[in-house]
Parts: structure tokens; sequence; C-alpha cells
């Protein structure tokens, strides 16, 4: 048993994932960052920063006007939390085009490297066949 759980890990495939899903984990991070700290404060800047995360409905409970989501969920009020549901929506949709984005430019790298692996070495001049130098060698015989 203990060898066949040895094969498994072994083949290319259980490895091949082991190893994706550690780079998608640390890619994660960086798109993270990248909509985070880069792109969103851009479309903030357009916007006049427009962020919809503390805007919310309370369904129970007291919560002082104009207190912020987390002052409200500390306050133990029952909160529907409407906008920080719409930013999540809003980060997946600019995190999926950025990834999008980048697999479309991997594509096209890998494209073109297989484009250049199947283009047709220059082939040496071919000598003559075999049955040229056959005809050769009669012809030269006749004389």
């Amino acid at each position: 048993m203990f060898q066949e759980f040895k094969d498994f890990i072994a083949k290319g495939n259980v490895m091949d994932m082991a190893v994706g899903i550690i780079i998608g984990a640390a890619f994660t991070a960086i798109v993270t960052s990248l909509v985070g700290d880069l792109i969103n404060p851009i479309i903030g800047l357009f916007t006049g920063g427009l962020d919809f995360t503390n805007n919310y409905v309370v369904l129970a409970g007291e919560v002082p006007e104009g207190a912020s989501l987390e002052a409200a969920r500390e306050a133990g009020a029952a909160v529907f939390a409407y906008g920080a549901f719409l930013m999540a929506v809003v980060n997946f949709l600019i995190i999926a085009f950025v990834v999008f984005m980048l697999v479309r430019y991997v594509n096209k790298v890998k494209d073109a490297a297989a484009r250049e692996e199947e283009a047709p070495a220059e082939e040496a001049p071919a000598g003559p066949s075999e049955l040229d130098i056959l005809v050769e060698i009669r012809d030269a015989l006749k004389k």
C-alpha cells in the first residue's frame, strides 16, 4: 500500500498539480497587490474615490448614524453589507481581466515559440540519388 502511494505521488500529474497550487498561491498575492495597490487607486482617481465598502443596511440592532461597516459589525448589529459585496464583484472583475490579459500574453508567446519550432530548417542540398548514380555508372560502362 505504501508503494502504491509512493507511485501515485511520484506521477507527473500530482507533482504538476502541487507546483501549480504553490505558484497559484504566490500569483494570487501578486494579482491582489496589483489590483489593490495599483489599479483600484487609478479607478478611484477617475471615479472621485468611489468606495462602496461602507454601504450597508441595518437589519436588526442599534448602530450609531454614519458608523462604518466594521463599527456596525462590532456593535453586534445584523447588517446587509451590499457595498462590500459590490466591491468584491468589482475586484473580481478587475482580477479576472488582469489574469485574462496575462494568460493571453503567455499564450501568444507559446504560439510564437511553437511556430519557430515548426518552421522547417533549411535542408542541405540533396546529392544525387541512388538511381542517378546507377544511371551514370551504366552510361560510363556503355562507353
